[in-house]
């Protein structure tokens, strides 16, 4: 039996990433677990080693930092017993869009869209080349809704979306598989960072709950898993309606309503 591939898991200190990092344990997968908090990593790979007897590095990272970011592509790209990325470290947003700071902006952006696109392309190429492999990157329901009014937070988790989304096409073909994971809320202390009191919100998934009902997804292969939904066919719908609108797009006219003065 050929040996289960490392998995690396970044946000891995708590939430959903540790308890990523748990459930995969518990399989049999080694990991690499990276976060800025080396002393809950240190703990929770203790831990984990203790109760699943798999091997876990560390690797402390702020991944918007260029030099750290640098040190978990090269590990991504280098390192050819992982084979599976879990982009999972994220911020969420405080205030309205007016509130946002041009650092609070680019910080946001650093960690939900850069990190999350740089450690996916550090990754991609070697898993194309040994046609195996995953990348799963965790989104929001919030990039569907930004009736939500959490704009900037919103766009990144509809970038991932997207994202994903194409990631499948280009490498689906080649063994790759890419799934992108959209929760609702989340018992995590995404809130906490944010300002925001989770005793506030009328609904809040477990962590544990997510990302259980993530990896029957990650089993199944679903491209889009999103966990709150209990009707399936919604999501169908919406997609398909998405490619639908595809087929009217492609015309060499500007519509009819377009060319009529008034």
């Amino acid at each position: 039996m050929s040996k289960l591939p490392a998995v690396l898991i970044t946000g891995a200190s708590s939430g959903i990433g540790a308890t990523y990092a748990q459930r995969f344990a518990r399989r049999g997968h080694d990991l690499v677990l990276v976060a800025r908090n080396k002393e809950r990593l240190d703990a929770l790979a203790a831990r984990l080693r203790d109760e699943s007897g798999v091997n876990i590095d560390v690797l402390q990272a702020d991944l918007t930092q260029a030099q750290d970011l640098a040190r978990v592509e090269q590990r991504l790209a280098e390192d050819a017993t992982i084979g599976v990325l879990i982009n999972n470290a994220g911020a969420g947003q405080s205030g309205g869009f007016t509130q946002q700071t041009a650092a609070a902006i680019d910080s946001l952006l650093a960690l939900n869209v850069t990190a999350v696109t740089r450690l996916a392309a550090a990754i991609a190429p070697r898993l194309a080349r040994t046609g195996e492999g995953a990348i799963v990157n965790i989104g929001s329901v919030v990039g569907l809704a930004p009736e939500l009014n959490m704009t900037v937070y919103g766009a990144t988790k509809a970038f991932v979306l997207f994202l994903s989304q194409g990631l499948h096409l280009e490498l689906g073909s080649k063994g790759v598989y890419v799934q992108a994971v959209l929760p609702a809320a989340t018992r995590t202390e995404i809130w906490q960072h944010s300002g925001i009191d989770i005793s506030t919100l009328p609904e809040v998934m477990e962590v544990e709950d997510l990302v259980d009902a993530a990896l029957v997804g990650y089993d199944r292969r679903e491209l889009v898993t999103i966990p709150p939904l209990h009707v399936a066919d919604r999501w169908d719908a919406l997609d398909g309606a998405r490619r639908l609108l595809l087929s009217d797009l492609r015309q060499a006219q500007p519509a009819e309503r377009y060319r009529v003065a008034g």
